[in-house]
């Protein structure tokens, strides 16, 4: 695939959910293109449809109508069984919560997913330890979560992530836990990430998180509203009030 060819198309794209007999959307028609190697920050408030889109860019529900591409393939037409595949082997998470597993020590947390693929345990060695090196862990991978600083653990599942060599990197929130020091050296790990050629979503409602990214996609009531270059949007977006309304 070259690079900046499109990975990701999305056209009116529609989720909605039934409550109390009422039709409410989280998505309204939603269309955007991602290309391989951007990074891309998603951002909104609270119940503005930007989680509900990271879960169906990532495989994690389905629209209920709509197109929906990744790498030219029609996601909404997969199982359950393929969308599980699909995430597996394409896309890494990165979660607010970090999502690791308490009772395993940091290189068995990055090395879990490369089990599920079925990989052999010399390859799963060399990935795991490549991955932990490359977030800065490598003389903590013995270490357990609790043994270890919010920001190593974010560290060790963005190790997880990157050790499948996922087409797409998938954050959520992934500075949500943090403080400003600790959520600074996590952006500029994500920011190297980019530079190396990862191609990039983050899911964000804080403008200062957001300006991190080449390309600002802004969403509420399930619509995209516009959509920005990086620093210069978001600082627009704080300036023109939306902060106010931006919130976790």
């Amino acid at each position: 695939m070259a690079v900046n060819e499109i990975m990701i198309h999305m056209e009116d794209v529609v989720k909605r959910y039934v409550m109390g007999g009422e039709s409410i959307y989280a998505l309204a028609g939603v269309s955007i293109d991602i290309k391989k190697g951007e990074y891309i920050a998603i951002i909104g408030p609270s119940g503005s449809g930007k989680s509900t889109l990271m879960n169906i860019i990532g495989c994690l529900d389905t629209a209920d109508s709509g197109v929906y591409l990744l790498e030219g393939k029609p996601i909404e037409k997969y199982s359950n069984r393929q969308l599980a595949r699909v995430r597996n082997k394409y896309i890494g998470f990165v979660f607010q919560g970090f999502n690791l597993l308490s009772k395993l020590t940091a290189y068995e947390n990055v090395e879990l997913p490369l089990i599920y693929q079925n990989m052999s345990a010399g390859e799963r060695r060399k990935r795991v330890k490549e991955a932990l090196e490359q977030v800065g862990l490598k003389d903590r991978m013995r270490h357990k979560p609790t043994q270890l600083s919010g920001g190593q653990q974010q560290r060790a599942a963005i190790a997880r992530a990157l050790a499948t060599k996922p087409a797409l990197i998938l954050a959520d929130e992934p500075t949500g836990n943090l403080d400003k020091k600790t959520s600074k050296e996590i952006m500029a790990l994500l920011d190297d990430l980019h530079k190396q050629g990862n191609t990039i979503i983050l899911i964000t409602h804080d403008p200062a998180v957001a300006k991190m990214a080449q390309r600002i996609i802004h969403i509420d009531d399930g619509k995209i509203l516009k959509e920005g270059e990086g620093e210069d949007y978001a600082v627009a977006i704080a300036e023109n009030g939306a902060q106010s309304n931006i919130r976790e």
